[in-house]
Order: structure tokens, then sequence, then C-alpha cells
């Protein structure tokens, strides 16, 4: 099979409450084809520091509801060891969901660069609060 590029996404959250507007927002995504989510991995670090690693399977029975129509992971390809080098950056009573997705809308075009034997050799992601910021300031000094 070939991917589209793909990512990993890590999200973290204080106070180890994931909030429920995240999963039809993912969603969204998978559904309209934008994404194909390839892992999931959610990392909790508890009040006294010890860390946890659920994949979906683990969070109960309502989240395996809510996550199994997005993740149907092919392979386990995020690892025991990538969880814990997240759980180095939590702080205690935080936690922090690992994503693992292909931008799936990049698929053909990826194929087609293979298919051309062109080489990709820069591919950066520009954070949107620095193009936000970027954005606002040249809008200040337009003014």
């Amino acid at each position: 099979m070939a991917y589209g590029p793909v990512e990993m996404l890590v999200v973290k959250f204080p106070g180890n409450q994931f909030r429920g507007e995240l999963v039809p927002a993912l969603q969204e995504l998978v559904d309209t084809g934008l994404i194909r989510v390839i892992d999931l991995l959610f990392v909790l670090k508890d009040a006294d520091g010890a860390v946890m690693i659920y994949e979906q399977n683990g969070l109960g029975d309502e989240a395996v509801t809510l996550l199994e129509p997005l993740v149907q992971p092919e392979d386990e390809l995020l690892s025991q060891e990538d969880a814990e080098s997240i759980a180095l950056l939590l702080e205690p009573n935080s936690s922090a969901a690992m994503l693992l997705f292909e931008n799936s809308w990049a698929a053909r075009f990826a194929q087609a660069v293979r298919n051309a034997n062109g080489e990709v050799i820069v591919n950066s992601r520009i954070p949107s609060a620095v193009i936000e910021a970027i954005v606002d300031d040249a809008e200040i000094l337009s003014n």
C-alpha cells in the first residue's frame, strides 16, 4: 500500500481530562477523506508521576464506541518507547493523545512524485499560531 505523508500529532491535556468535541472533529476529517488514522495511544501521568499508557481499547467501553470507527490500526506503529518519550514531557496530573495519521488527501500526489522519481527535500509544518501572528503583524503595519 502506498501512503501519503504520515504525521504524528501529540496533544496535551491538563488535569487528565479529554474533552468530547475532539472526536467529532476527528470524525469529520476521516469521513471527508482528508486523513486516515493509523494509530492512537493515550499517555496519562497521575499526580504522583506514575505513567499509564493505553490503546483505545484500554479506555473503557464508551471510548471504544467513540473511537472504533475512527481508528482501525493496521499495525501498532506507535510503540511503548514513543509513549514513554512523550510521558517525559508531561507534568504530573496531565495526559496526552498521540495520533499517527496519513494525509490521505496527498496520497495521489505523493505517488505521482515517486513515479516521476521526485524526492521531497523540504516538508515543514508551520503552526497556525505562527501564521496568525505574522498576518496580524502585517495588518498592523498596513494600517
